[in-house]
């Protein structure tokens, strides 16, 4: 899940500061979770800008934000708003806001929110970074547990040394990542795999923006 948080209210207004007609546009999947850009945060969005003189002539809660086609068709339902709109304030992700800018290409589109980080929720209103998306992952010989991102080194062949009570020395607050491997590893008697040297990440498979066609993918393997 892609988590995100609400920008300061002073930074939205500043986006909006030559708009007076304003399209709202949420996410019912991530950010919805997050209580960043469901349908309660919109109308409170909405009553805000309402309150500091905007006029907003409608408001739409994509399903999610993030599919290209889907949103084109379902923004449809906003066509005489957005034609009429100055701006239209995104409370998606970073992501989710990028695809609304494509599917509206004459109308300045802002994020009303921050995309932090994927990760998971640990309980209502909790959220834990969980993966970096680094192209490569190493989750199959750690026993599930990411070194790139639990790591703040990520680190790849091992502990730096500097952890002090389990606690990780550049965030002391975190427990270390490599000590929770090596006890997972022992729980699942999987101890034997720390003692392969790792080679360094690619990353080139970080090289942005990156791209997947399953097509080409299968087109790829036919033709193999």
């Amino acid at each position: 899940m892609i988590i995100s948080e609400k920008k300061p209210m002073e930074e939205v207004l500043g986006f909006l500061k030559n708009a007076e007609k304003v399209v709202l546009v949420g996410c019912n999947q991530c950010a919805a979770t997050c209580k960043s850009g469901g349908e309660e945060e919109v109308v409170k969005m909405k009553e805000d800008l309402e309150a500091e003189g905007k006029t907003v002539l409608g408001y739409t809660i994509l399903d999610p934000a993030c599919n290209l086609l889907k949103s084109k068709k379902d923004l449809k339902a906003l066509k005489e708003e957005l034609k009429e709109a100055d701006a239209v304030l995104s409370l998606a992700c970073g992501d989710g806001t990028q695809t609304i800018v494509k599917n509206l290409k004459k109308t300045p589109v802002y994020p009303g929110n921050n995309t932090m980080f994927i990760g998971e929720t640990k309980r209502v209103g909790e959220f834990e970074e969980a993966c970096k998306a680094c192209g490569e992952c190493e989750l199959g010989w750690t026993g599930g547990i990411c070194p790139v991102t639990m790591c703040a080194k990520g680190l790849i062949n091992g502990a730096c040394g500097g952890a002090k009570n389990g606690k990780c020395e550049v965030s002391p607050e975190n427990e270390c990542a490599w000590i929770k491997i090596y006890e997972r590893l022992n729980d699942i008697d999987q101890l034997e795999n720390l003692l392969e040297i790792r080679p360094m990440k690619d990353y080139s498979k970080q090289n942005n923006p990156r791209t997947l066609s399953l097509k080409k993918k299968e087109e790829a393997a036919t033709n193999a």
